[in-house]
C-alpha cells in the first residue's frame, strides 16, 4: 500500500457493510454514459461518396447517411448535415428531412465532434493514495470532472487515467465505477482489470461499498444530534437541472436514505457526517435542503457563498469495501481540502476525524 501527503489514514480496517453505494453510483441512471458510437477519434475529416440505391429510393437524407456510415449515430450524421457537411448531388444540403432519389450522389465529410475527442488520454497529476494490479483509489480534488459530458468534454479524471496506464482503454469508462459532482471532493475507487471492475459494480448495486462524507451546511443543527431522512429523489418538475424530494405517488424517482450525525455546531451553521444508504443522484445536497440545511456555497439546491466558500461544502471522506480479488477488507480517509478547513476555522468549528458511522 502507498501511502500519500494528505491522506489522515490508508489502514486497511473491517469494512462496514451497512451503507449503499457512494452518491451518484455507476451503472445508476446519473452518470451520463458515451453513446456508444464508433466516431472519429482523429483530428482530420474523412470523405465519403455514395450513389443512393433504389432501395432508397424516397427515404429521408439522414436515414440514407446511416447507410453509407453504418458505424455511426443517426444523430451525429444530423449534427454533420446541420453543419453543411453534406452535398446532394454536388449541392450543401442542410434538411437532415431531405427526400433522396435513385442514382442520386452523396458526399460526406465526417468531422470529428466533441464527443468523439472527449475520450483521450492527457496528462495529469492525480492523486492516488493506493494502487494495486486490480485497483486505484484516488483522491479528487474540487473542480474536476470525472467523465466527459456537455459542456466538459475534455480534462476529466477519464482523460487521466487514460494517460496514467493504457490498460484502462479496454476498459468501460477507464474502470471508473462510481463518481463524485465536480465540486465535491474526495475518495474514488477506479478499477484496473475487467474482473475488479465487474465485482465492484456489484458491490455497489448490493450496498457493500461504504463512503462517508463530511458536510459544512447552514443554520445550527437543533434537536437530536442524530437524524435519518428517507425521502424519495426525482427530478425537480420546477428545474430539469435540479433534484428534489419527490412524492412517487405523483411522479417518478426513486427511494433514499441517508443518516446524518452532528460532529460540531455554530450560530452560522453546522458540521455534518453524512451516510448514504442509496446512491441517488445529489442526494445528500437534496436531503440536507429538505430539512433546511443547504449545503454552504450549493447554490443549485438554496445555498449561498460563506465563510470563503464558493463551493458546495462537501467531501468525501472515508472509503471501505472489500478487495475485489481476494476479499480483504480496505478502508481509506482522507481529510478535507484546505478551503473547507478554512471554512471551518472561520466558523469557530472544529475538524476531528469521525469515527466510521
Amino acid at each position: 500500500m502507498r501511502k500519500t501527503s494528505g491522506i489522515i489514514s490508508a489502514h486497511p480496517t473491517p469494512a462496514s457493510t451497512d451503507t449503499a453505494p457512494p452518491q451518484g453510483a455507476l451503472p445508476l441512471d446519473d452518470e451520463p454514459e458515451s453513446d456508444g458510437e464508433s466516431e472519429i477519434g482523429d483530428a482530420a475529416a474523412e470523405s465519403r461518396d455514395f450513389s443512393v440505391p433504389v432501395t432508397l429510393h424516397g427515404e429521408r437524407l439522414d436515414r440514407a447517411l446511416t447507410i453509407a456510415a453504418p458505424e455511426f449515430s443517426r444523430s451525429y450524421l444530423q449534427q454533420r448535415i446541420a453543419a453543411g457537411d453534406v452535398r446532394l448531388n454536388g449541392a450543401v444540403v442542410s434538411k437532415a428531412s431531405s427526400k433522396v432519389r435513385a442514382s442520386d450522389r452523396l458526399l460526406i465529410d465526417l468531422r470529428p465532434s466533441p464527443q468523439s475527442q472527449a475520450f483521450l488520454p492527457e496528462e495529469m497529476a492525480l492523486d492516488v493514495v493506493y494502487e494495486d494490479d486490480d485497483l486505484l483509489v484516488v483522491n479528487k480534488p474540487v473542480g474536476l470532472v470525472v467523465h466527459p459530458a456537455p459542456g466538459n468534454w475534455r480534462g476529466t479524471l477519464l482523460n487521466g487515467l487514460l494517460a496514467r496506464d493504457s490498460a484502462a482503454s479496454m476498459l468501460p469508462r477507464a474502470g471508473i465505477v462510481h463518481r463524485l459532482d465536480k465540486d465535491t471532493s474526495g475518495l474514488m475507487v477506479v478499477a484496473r482489470t475487467r474482473r475488479a471492475m465487474d465485482a465492484l459494480v456489484q458491490a455497489i448495486a448490493a450496498r457493500d461499498v461504504s463512503r462517508q462524507y463530511l458536510a459544512l451546511a447552514h443554520r445550527p443543527w437543533v434537536g437530536p444530534e442524530e437524524r435519518e431522512i428517507e425521502a424519495a429523489v426525482g427530478r425537480d418538475p420546477r428545474n430539469r437541472l435540479r433534484m428534489a424530494v419527490v412524492d412517487l405517488a405523483r411522479q417518478s424517482g426513486k427511494t433514499a436514505r441517508t443518516r446524518f450525525v452532528l460532529l460540531d455546531n455554530a450560530e452560522e451553521g453546522c458540521w455534518v457526517q453524512c451516510v448514504l444508504y442509496t446512491g441517488r443522484t445529489h442526494q445528500i445536497r437534496v436531503h440536507l435542503a429538505s430539512i433546511g440545511h443547504s449545503l454552504v456555497g450549493d447554490t443549485l439546491y438554496g445555498g449561498q457563498p460563506a465563510a470563503g466558500m464558493q463551493r458546495q461544502a462537501l467531501h468525501a471522506f472515508r472509503l471501505a469495501f472489500a478487495h475485489p480479488s481476494d476479499g480483504r477488507p480496505m478502508a481509506f480517509e482522507a481529510p478535507p481540502p484546505a478551503d473547507l478547513l478554512g471554512a471551518l476555522d472561520a466558523w469557530g468549528l472544529a475538524y476531528n476525524p469521525p469515527q466510521p458511522a
